[in-house]
């Protein structure tokens, strides 16, 4: 059974909508990155959606440029967020003050 280009399209958007609601909603770093990811995993099903649609192998190659886009990105972020919080003590976005700049 093959799955129509809509649906495909549709179901992309709403897990973008939802990791665009869990980054700006939530206040936990974590839950910021795990926002991003679902957001970069939806945009490289569109393109897979959209390579296989138009018989084009461009979407897929580049859709495997997201996904080590996004496997660096969390590494790095969660690194990140490892440092922030052995400095700080919290993972609470709001709290976070070290890029700050001081006024002197």
């Amino acid at each position: 059974m093959i799955v129509p280009f809509g649906h495909v399209l549709l179901l992309a958007a709403l897990l973008f909508l939802m990791g665009l609601s869990c980054t700006i909603a939530r206040r936990n770093l974590v839950m910021i990155l795990i926002g991003v990811e679902i957001m970069l995993n939806a945009s490289g099903l569109a393109l897979v959606a959209s390579s296989l649609r138009w018989m084009s192998m461009d979407g897929q190659a580049l859709t495997a440029l997201i996904l080590g886009v996004a496997a660096s990105e969390v590494t790095v972020g969660l690194a990140l967020v490892m440092a922030v919080r052995r400095a700080s003590g919290s993972l609470d976005a709001d709290r976070q003050t070290a890029l700050k700049e001081d006024d002197r």
